[in-house]
């Protein structure tokens, strides 16, 4: 991938918020809307889901997951134009009290303060999706596939620094 184009992916992982998530509900396709935090270096993207919520019994069910991640429709002139990511990957659910349970939850409630007394609820749980491949669309034309490893050296690198 590009320099420019691993800046943009990493932007837009890091500026966004939200993203659709995909997963089989009952063997068919169902998306949902997730709000999600990175964790460093490019090891996965945190989600904090009730088990209340269809798209957790699929994501124990079948761990195949997909996340779709798109710039606000003001960052292009029309909808092809806006950047977009789409990450294939595996989802786990985090193991409460591990070291990697408490990273999670800190980096999610620094993003998502307001989601503090959801941490109360015992149906709620953190899971990471750990990408297996991205496909990122910088825009109309401008698109490119990686593998997990390449992610992760680009969601590694240093702010104002770029692979190709």
């Amino acid at each position: 991938m590009e320099s420019s184009q691993s800046l943009a992916l990493k932007y837009l992982l890091e500026s966004q918020q939200v993203g659709s998530l995909a997963t089989l509900h009952r063997g068919a396709p169902a998306v949902s809307m997730v709000p999600y935090v990175l964790l460093p270096q490019g090891r996965g993207f945190v989600l904090h889901v009730s088990r209340l919520a269809a798209h957790t019994a699929d994501m124990l069910a079948n761990p195949a997951v997909a996340l779709l991640v798109v710039a606000p429709p003001d960052a292009a002139a029309s909808p092809q134009e806006l950047p977009r990511a789409s990450v294939r990957g595996t989802v786990r659910q985090c193991a409460s009290g591990s070291a990697e349970h408490s990273q999670a939850r800190a980096l999610y409630l620094a993003r998502f303060p307001q989601s503090a007394e959801m941490f109360s609820f015992s149906d709620f749980s953190l899971f990471i999706v750990e990408p297996r491949s991205v496909r990122f669309v910088g825009g109309f034309g401008r698109a490119s596939s990686i593998l997990a490893d390449e992610f992760v050296s680009i969601m590694s690198l240093p702010t104002g620094e770029g692979a190709s």
